[in-house]
């Protein structure tokens, strides 16, 4: 750690989905990880001891509610009522990846909203901010009424992309779907590259098929992005179409490496020539497989954690280093 950070009152605590990516952050922002423990009793129920005062203190809270999404979940409630019995004065917690964001709406008759219930449990939990990175659905923020931080991925992901060279007319952003024209456009400001968008339609849950591709892509580099990769079944077939087209290369990125199930062996056999993703979900050594490129988002918490703080604007944070 450089330089420790001014103010005692700034505490940041960690629980147990993605410890190394809480470590960054606390040495980004100049601080330890606070003292806790988390355990279970023998039937499975989650017991949680901090272990250092926290009474007045400005606590940061981090937990990405990945898989296993449930445990992950219910470590956090109990950790926030914990907080809020011992007097931390502010409850912040940071949650790179947030979990049941894709179900976001009614998008069928009699389903539930799970990302509305999530930010009611948080809430009534004692959460007084939230911080949180590429949403899968923007308008979940609305879904809280306490102050919502949402950081960016982009910037980050443009930087690897102009360092290794990557930008210009010779570059095509590409959506994998209509949903991702916006983050797609965004990326592509960065990069200083035109867009093109995959036409894609699913016939059932964690099944895509490419149909179409709106823009030129033939003898491009094209560099796919979305907010997460789950299955990857979406990104590969895209990926496939591309080539197919005429891409000269074909990368692709995105904030949350969920990759569950066949999500590797998929990327692996696909045309992807390079993965870029961030560390909001931890990814274990054996599934960072060769194509699969890592950056942090350490320091760009750890920046917003400390501007929140020193109540600062949080918006200078989405520009690129290289601009």
């Amino acid at each position: 750690m450089s330089k420790h950070y001014f103010d005692p009152r700034l505490k940041i605590f960690a629980l147990n989905s993605n410890r190394p990516l809480a470590e960054k952050i606390a040495k980004a922002v100049g601080v330890e990880l606070g003292k806790s423990s988390v355990s279970q009793f023998s039937d499975g129920e989650i017991q949680i001891n901090i272990e250092e005062s926290i009474r007045g203190s400005h606590v940061y809270l981090i937990q990405s509610t990945s898989s296993p999404v449930n445990d992950n979940l219910m470590e956090l409630l109990i950790m926030v009522d914990a907080l809020k019995r011992a007097s931390a004065k502010t409850i912040n917690v940071v949650m790179p990846y947030y979990g049941y964001a894709r179900q976001d709406r009614k998008a069928r008759a009699r389903e539930p909203i799970t990302a509305k219930l999530v930010a009611n449990m948080l809430e009534k939990a004692g959460v007084t901010r939230m911080l949180t990175l590429d949403l899968h659905a923007v308008q979940i923020q609305g879904f809280f009424d306490i102050p919502v931080d949402h950081l960016m991925g982009a910037p980050l992901i443009a930087d690897y992309f102009m360092d290794h060279g990557i930008q210009g007319d010779d570059v095509v952003v590409v959506s994998p779907d209509h949903g991702g024209v916006t983050r797609a456009r965004k990326l592509a400001e960065y990069l200083k590259a035109p867009i093109a968008i995959i036409d894609k339609r699913r016939p059932k849950a964690n099944v895509a098929e490419v149909m179409n591709i709106i823009g030129q892509v033939e003898g491009k580099i094209c560099v796919l992005i979305d907010d997460m990769i789950d299955t990857a079944g979406t990104i590969s077939l895209a990926a496939n179409a591309l080539q197919e087209a005429g891409a000269k290369e074909v990368y692709a990125s995105c904030t949350h490496p969920v990759l569950s199930g066949p999500a590797l062996e998929r990327i692996e056999e696909s045309a992807i020539k390079r993965l870029v993703v961030t560390d909001s979900i931890y990814l274990s050594d054996d599934r960072k497989i060769d194509k699969i490129d890592e950056i942090s988002v350490g320091e760009l918490i750890g920046d917003a954690i400390k501007r929140i703080h020193e109540n600062k604007p949080v918006s200078p944070l989405f520009e690129t280093k290289n601009r």
